[in-house]
């Protein structure tokens, strides 16, 4: 006998053998234990676009205050005046 069919025959044995009882509120626990997670799932999905968005606020209001983008003014030379 095959090391597959052996296994193949244990696991026909298991499936065909009695079955053990399952507890009375199993399905009522992993429903709720399901609604929790998703509960959870949602919340923090919901705080991780809350923070993005203040960052993205933020980010645009520093950026509006502080012009990033313009090149500070050079003070190695006195400034061209007069000619």
């Amino acid at each position: 006998m095959s090391p597959y069919d052996r296994k193949e025959a244990q696991v026909r044995q298991l499936l065909e053998g009695p079955h053990p009882a399952v507890p009375a509120g199993l399905a009522a626990a992993a429903a709720a234990r399901g609604r929790r997670l998703l509960r959870r799932r949602r919340a923090l999905r919901r705080f991780g676009w809350a923070v993005l968005w203040a960052g993205a606020a933020a980010f645009t209001v520093w950026a509006a205050l502080r012009h990033p983008w313009a090149t500070p003014p050079s003070h190695l030379s006195p400034p061209l005046e007069g000619w």
